[in-house]
This record gives C-alpha cells, sequence and structure tokens, in this order.
C-alpha cells in the first residue's frame, strides 16, 4: 500500500492532542498557551503534575467517568482515540510508579530520618524564587551533604543504631540514582512515543486494559463501554448555540447572509403550489450533495464535505453543562429523522430549538473546520434562506511542538566573554524526587490524595476534546483563504436550489434573483467579522 499523505487521513488534530498525553514538563506551558484552561492549585509544589500526567488524569476522569456530563462533538478529531493514547501513556507510567514505588519503600521510608532531610533541601530549593533558586537550592542540598557526611564520619551513638545512623542519609542517595536510571528510561519511551505520534507514523495506542479478559474483568468491562459510548456521542445531530461563543463545537459565526423576499405567483399564475420549508431544505440538500463532484478538470470537486441536518439549543454563554432531550424524539443521542423534518416545517419564531441544515468541511488534516449552515423560514408570505459560516480553528502552537532537548547558554571555561550552548538533561534531578515522592500516590486508593497536593488541570466546561484547544483560524493566511473560498460556492449552490424550486413552485422569482445577485457579489469580498456581536446599542 503506498504511503498515504497525513493530511488526507484527517489524523492531524488526533495526533497534536494525542501527543499531549506522552509529554513532560511544567504545567504551565500548557496554561500559559491555553486560556481555557487552567491549573487548580495543590498544597506542595513538590506534587505538582506534569503537561502529561494532568492531561491524562483530567481528560480520561472527564470521558469515561460513570457520572460524567455530556460532551461536545469533536468534529475534526477522533475522541475516542485520544483517550486510548492517554490511558496507553498512563499504563507507561504506571509501569514506572511501580518500581518507583518500590525504590521509595526500600531506600526511603526504611531510612525515613535522613530522606526527610534531603527532601526539606529539595523543599527548600522548590520555595525558592527563581532568581534565587540556584543559590538558596544549592546552599541547602550542601548542608544537607556536609551533614551526611559528618553522621558517616562521626554518629552520635554506637552498635546497630551508630551503622544506621551512619548510612541513613547515604542511603537515599544510592536511591535516587536507581530512581534516576528508572526515569530516564521511562523518558526516552515516552518521548519516543511523542515523537511518533505527531509524525503520523501509524503506530495506533496499544491499551490491553479494554479487552476482558474474563467475566470477572468488570473494569476492562466498564472502560470498553465508556469508550464505546463516547464514541456513539460523537455522532449527534443535537447542538448548542452559547452565544459569543457560537455554536459549540463548529466555532463562532464569521459571516452571514440572507435574502428574504415576499412570495407572490408568477405572471399569469393564480395560485402557487403550496409547500413547506423542508421541501425547500432537500432541494438544497441535494444540490449541495452534488458539489463534491464538478464537470471542471483537475478535479475541482469539493473534497471532504459532509451535508447533515442539526437541531440547534439555545443555551446561556456562561453556562457550564450542556444537555440534550429525553423525549420520544430522540434515538439514543441523535434526534429522530421525522422530528427533524417536523422542527424544521415549524416557524421558528419564538422559543425553542432550530434547524440547521449544515455542510461541513473538515480541513487541514482536522486542524481548520468550516460549516455553513442553511436555515429557511416561512413567516406569514415571507421566505427567508440565510446563509451562516462557522469556523473551528487549530490547536495552539505547542500542540505540534516535538521533543527535543532543553538548551541554555553558559559561559566557556576559560574565557567567560563567550557563550555556548549546553543541553540539559532530560530528567532534571528535581524531577527525579518529585517523581519518586509522587509514585506511592498514584495507585488507586491514593489519587484522590495526589489530585489534593498537587493539583489538577481545570478543563474549560463545556468541554469537548476539539474545541476546548481550538484558537482564531484567522492568524494562517491559507486557512483564513481556505474559509472564505468555500462560502462561495455554497452561498450559489443555496440560491440557484431555492430559484429552482420556487420555479417549479410558480412563486414570481426576480425580486429574489436580483437579491441573489447582490449577495453573489457581496460574497466575493467576504471577510471574516464578528457576526454574533452586535452593535445595537
Amino acid at each position: 500500500m503506498p504511503d498515504v499523505p497525513r493530511e488526507s487521513l484527517n489524523f492531524a488534530a488526533t495526533e497534536s492532542l494525542s501527543s499531549l498525553a506522552y509529554r513532560d514538563g511544567p504545567l504551565t506551558g500548557l496554561t500559559d498557551s491555553v486560556e481555557s484552561v487552567s491549573h487548580k492549585e495543590g498544597r506542595h509544589g513538590l506534587f505538582v503534575p506534569t503537561i502529561g500526567e494532568a492531561f491524562c488524569r483530567a481528560v480520561v476522569k472527564r470521558t469515561t467517568g460513570k457520572t460524567r456530563k455530556p460532551l461536545v462533538p469533536s468534529y475534526g478529531a477522533d475522541p475516542r482515540r485520544v483517550v486510548e493514547h492517554c490511558l496507553e501513556a498512563e499504563k507507561i507510567r504506571h509501569e514506572r510508579d511501580r518500581r518507583l514505588t518500590g525504590v521509595a519503600v526500600v531506600f526511603g521510608l526504611l531510612f525515613l530520618p535522613g530522606t526527610l532531610i534531603w527532601l526539606a533541601a529539595f523543599k527548600i530549593r522548590d520555595l525558592s524564587t527563581p532568581e534565587r533558586r540556584s543559590l538558596y537550592g544549592g546552599v541547602a542540598l550542601t548542608v544537607a551533604a556536609l551533614l551526611a557526611v559528618l553522621l558517616l564520619l562521626r554518629p552520635f551513638a554506637s552498635g546497630w543504631v551508630g551503622l544506621y545512623v551512619r548510612v541513613m542519609m547515604l542511603v537515599p542517595v544510592l536511591g535516587w540514582f536507581v530512581a534516576f536510571r528508572i526515569c530516564r528510561r521511562t523518558a526516552d519511551q515516552l518521548r519516543l512515543r511523542w515523537n511518533e505520534v505527531l509524525d503520523g507514523s501509524g503506530l495506533g495506542p496499544v491499551v490491553p486494559e479494554i479487552v476482558p479478559m474474563g467475566p470477572q474483568d468488570t473494569r476492562a468491562e466498564e472502560l470498553k463501554k465508556a469508550l464505546e459510548l463516547l464514541e456513539a456521542e460523537q455522532e449527534t445531530n443535537v447542538l448548542q448555540y452559547a452565544g459569543t461563543k457560537g455554536i459549540l463545537g463548529l466555532g463562532k459565526r464569521w459571516g452571514s447572509w440572507h435574502m428574504a423576499e415576499q412570495i407572490d405567483p408568477a405572471e399569469g399564475i393564480a395560485e402557487i403550489r403550496t409547500f413547506h420549508p423542508w421541501d425547500v431544505l432537500r432541494r438544497i440538500e441535494d444540490r449541495l450533495r452534488e458539489m463534491s463532484r464538478s464537470t471542471m478538470p483537475a478535479e475541482n470537486g469539493i473534497p471532504d464535505m459532509r451535508v447533515t441536518h442539526w437541531m440547534v439549543m439555545s443555551i446561556p454563554e456562561g453556562a457550564d453543562e450542556i444537555s440534550r432531550p429525553s423525549n420520544a424524539d430522540m434515538d439514543g443521542y441523535r434526534y429522530r429523522n421525522s422530528a427533524m423534518t417536523s422542527l424544521a416545517n415549524k416557524q421558528q419564531f419564538g422559543r425553542g430549538p432550530r434547524h440547521y441544515l449544515g455542510t461541513q468541511f473538515v480541513l487541514w488534516g482536522g486542524q481548520l473546520v468550516v460549516t455553513l449552515l442553511v436555515t429557511v423560514t416561512l413567516l406569514h408570505h415571507t421566505l427567508r434562506v440565510e446563509v451562516t459560516g462557522h469556523a473551528l480553528g487549530p490547536m495552539a502552537p505547542m500542540f505540534n511542538k516535538k521533543a527535543s532537548r532543553a538548551e541554555i547558554q553558559v559561559p566557556r571555561p576559560g574565557r567567560p566573554w563567550e557563550e555556548r550552548t549546553k543541553q540539559l538533561p532530560i530528567v532534571a534531578a528535581d524531577e527525579v524526587v518529585r517523581l519518586t515522592l509522587r509514585a506511592p500516590f498514584t495507585w488507586p486508593w491514593g489519587e484522590p490524595i495526589l489530585d489534593w497536593l498537587g493539583g489538577t488541570l481545570k478543563l474549560p466546561e463545556p468541554f469537548g476534546l476539539r474545541h476546548a484547544w481550538a484558537v482564531r483560524p484567522w492568524s494562517d493566511r491559507f486557512m483564513a483563504d481556505d474559509a472564505l473560498r468555500v462560502a462561495t460556492p455554497v452561498l450559489r449552490t443555496v440560491h440557484k436550489a431555492t430559484m429552482e424550486f420556487l420555479e417549479d413552485h410558480d412563486v414570481e422569482v426576480e425580486r429574489f434573483g436580483n437579491r441573489a445577485g447582490m449577495l453573489g457579489g457581496e460574497v466575493q469580498g467576504a471577510r471574516a467579522s464578528k457576526a454574533d456581536v452586535y452593535d445595537a446599542d
């Protein structure tokens, strides 16, 4: 099989999100890059999780919890694949933590007095300001090292107690070297997976935990059902409009074009042939589906199109939870086709959900999702056909950053006026202490304590794995061009289908034609705007 370009597989957004599960580094690297997420502070800095640890913990708990809130659909990404990558990363870390727990017990807990002295030195280093971190931390570690040497040479007791005093501060140091090797090996493994995922190597997540090994394996069965439920939830056709946030999962509205004219019989016709809004929408839907084909050369049809009907509910802009109907109109997570037809034929004037016919384009491997929504409203003798554009941009740039060694500039030995580049170790001394200290609490019984001590990643609500991390698409020139260009053929296709339908039903179309011509000229100069922000004061 020939190599398939990564972009054509629509995996770019999924891989960018999945790579976060394997990352290391301080959590501020994520919270500073994405405004919608924040860190719920813990009690002790030595227990603060890294980006990957916090991301996996938050996402798995939010998407597979027994009593979780509904999730926003993730168009342009595969949430199940992201969660499976998180489970694989957690599995790798749990294997490391099991070994570190043994090291902590043998080299730390059995020699607790010496361990506490070393931890106090690291705590002083952790509490120091960044400017004085090296000074205070160096002094504290030096004092601890001198105390270790002093106790080795001059213990204050004899016999077995004296022997214990001699080694009680040296054994934790030996344990640190053992823990360092364990941490370094796991860090190399995680970084390899991090780069493989971003490179689109095709190696999917390996998660044996979701395969039940027997009828008694209830945990695997529950996890498998949770992932299947997550996958089914993404196929919902019920969405939420949250004020200036736009439609959750589709992005903010950036453009709007409408034609609204009176319906009169054509010349020489006594009465028009009556119709419903759904009839107009069906004709528009048929013409939109034909856009994937083109009579022009060089495959000028529009690829990766999705034409579908959506029921959209309105929720307050500050709402922290979404809901879906639970009546007979729902079939699982989907609004029934018969109910969708009835909704489209309602006057859509006043309180209640609205019907939208959507044409969605997933571009740039899922990094850009452009959706053009069509609404048809029939009030008295006025037909209104409106097209609105929504865009969901790419993730923050840090999501596509590959693993690399951190570097600093240091003076050259003997030539302080010159600088050289020095690579920092993948696993620092503080990181080994942090991981070993956290390891005993990473077991299921200790996770609440660990969250309390180190804090957690606070996900934005309502939460969706795709839209929660999106940034503005207009900062990328090519993405902005693609979003604007596709609006013109969609708008003209909608207008052409509407005119054909009205002519078939003996409606005078001259005024509609004039209005469509004006909109055709207007859309040629379309540019992104804040269509959901009204200047009405």
